[in-house]
């Protein structure tokens, strides 16, 4: 779209939405005091935008029914084919639907976005696709991410590979089904209130959100920047390792990386835990939502880290279970500013606007009854926080978040881990299509109380399955100090090899 200087009836709206008090004759003053301002928007949008080259040859693929995907998880099926040789050599890797895949159909989980095609790679695709990697499609995700359940997404229910009744968990939800299923080796999901490891725990995987900023996000649909966080979904702890290992360090563009390199996660597999000091924190269990056979398998797989060497001890967090609470401000009105009225885009900070998705996003004020209704909650919480209270409590939530990640950091100096159960229940049964709002809503919220606090402190957090209930899969979840990921795969890969986790 062309820049057009504002008309005298615009100047009058935009003078009312700031609360300037401008006669007809200030606006048109001013209007003609403006002409070396549009001059310069004129000069901008004629310039190039400068994009990242897409390397590799790929064709768009096709949306998969019936048989073809049986969980509901595919968006799109297609074949990018990397570099011939590589770490990831002829490995396949399913990217979650909110990441640029250049020339392929995007929808981020909503109807919104239906017959957008991005004409860039996201960082961690090239990344991928030159480390010999072959992309094989889109696997799609909640509706505009926001999501713990997998029944939200525009495409219809992802449904769990362990029992196709219940949920896959989200917002990575075909992500995480894809990996369960044995359709692919490895996936990336995406994580701002623990998209990557709900659906890990709930599917029976290994899920890592990485520290905040290790992995970067450019070419990514975001939520919110300070909360933003793309890692590696695999069957197992070592190609966990493998894919982070490819995809991790700065690339020049994300302001949300501060210069820290990645490292050879894979090399820390074979160490062991003897040694390592887990605290295991009290106030992850026991909470509302737990279930006792969650919290028990949980336990006894802190007491298998014991037997492997591990220093396990109980640890209490007091300020834990009020991370929950300083996540929702900076969630709410963080979201709903950025993701909804700046359209994923944001202001004041620096990286890759991809304006084609920019663009794309600004449909949903038109088609708003196509936004799942969980959206709808988090839109209007936080827009109630930005207008009635001009974003106070987000300015203050922001302050606590150091408070909470100072809280973790002093437990930390004294131990390599915590543990915690990474959701307090195994996966529930989707909600069914005429559910009533509340329940609809609850299944997409009620299995948070572990996973959120870490995505506003930063630290580096992985699901591990560690047992059955029933027939579905309990996950523990380790976390570390920042960029400590490879101490939680050190501990990962020694409790992967222990015994299978199906029969704990």
């Amino acid at each position: 779209m062309a820049f057009e200087a504002p008309s005298l009836s615009d100047m009058r709206e935009v003078a009312g939405q700031l609360g300037l008090d401008l006669t007809d004759t200030d606006l048109g003053e001013f209007r003609e005091l403006m002409a070396d301002v549009f001059a310069a928007y004129g000069a901008v949008d004629a310039m190039p935008d400068f994009l990242p080259e897409v390397r590799y040859p790929r064709e768009p693929g096709h949306r998969p029914t019936g048989d073809e995907n049986p969980y509901g998880a595919w968006y799109v099926k297609t074949t990018v084919r990397g570099a011939p040789e590589g770490p990831l050599a002829g490995r396949t890797v399913v990217l979650k639907d909110n990441i640029c895949l250049a020339g392929v159909p995007m929808a981020g989980g909503t109807s919104i976005l239906d017959g957008y095609v991005p004409e860039v790679d996201a960082t961690i695709v090239t990344r991928i696709l030159d480390a010999g990697g072959v992309i094989v499609g889109k696997a799609v995700c909640e509706n505009f991410c926001v999501s713990g359940g997998s029944h939200t997404c525009a495409q219809g229910p992802t449904r769990n590979p362990r029992n196709p009744a219940h949920t896959t968990g989200g917002s990575s939800s075909g992500s995480a089904a894809l990996v369960a299923a044995g359709e692919v080796e490895m996936a990336i999901g995406g994580d701002q209130g623990g998209s990557i490891r709900l659906p890990s725990s709930f599917s029976g995987i290994y899920g890592m959100k990485p520290t905040h900023g290790l992995v970067p996000y450019t070419g990514i649909m975001s939520i919110e920047t300070t909360f933003d966080h793309a890692g590696p979904m695999t069957a197992s702890v070592h190609d966990n390792a493998l894919l982070l290992e490819v995809i991790a360090g700065p690339d020049g563009i994300d302001g949300r990386q501060r210069g820290i390199g990645p490292e050879a996660y894979t090399e820390a597999l074979g160490a062991g835990a003897a040694g390592l000091r887990i605290a295991v924190v009290k106030e992850g269990f026991g909470t509302p939502t737990s279930e006792p056979e969650v919290d028990a398998k949980v336990l006894k797989a802190a007491e298998r880290f014991r037997e492997l060497g591990a220093e396990v001890e109980e640890v209490s967090i007091p300020m834990h279970p009020a991370g929950a609470a300083i996540f929702i401000p900076i969630a709410t009105e963080g979201s709903v500013r950025q993701m909804m009225w700046d359209y994923g885009i944001g202001q004041n900070q620096q990286g890759l606007a991809v304006l084609s998705l920019r663009d794309a996003c600004e449909g949903w004020r038109e088609r708003t009854g196509e936004l799942s209704e969980t959206l709808q909650l988090f839109m209007l919480m936080g827009q109630y926080g930005l207008w009635r209270y001009r974003g106070r409590y987000y300015a203050k939530a922001t302050n606590l978040r150091r408070q909470l990640r100072g809280a973790y950091d002093e437990v930390l100096s004294d131990f390599d881990l915590l543990l915690m159960p990474t959701t307090p229940m195994v996966a529930p049964p989707l909600p069914p299509p005429d559910a009533p709002r509340a329940v609809v809503i609850q299944r997409g919220l009620e299995m948070l109380v572990n996973t959120q606090q870490f995505d506003i402190t930063g630290h580096p957090a992985m699901s591990l399955p560690c047992g059955m209930s029933g027939e579905l899969p309990v996950g523990l979840m380790l976390v570390g100090g920042q960029y400590e990921e490879g101490t939680i795969y050190r501990a990962a890969w020694a409790f992967e090899q222990s015994e299978e986790w199906q029969k704990m």
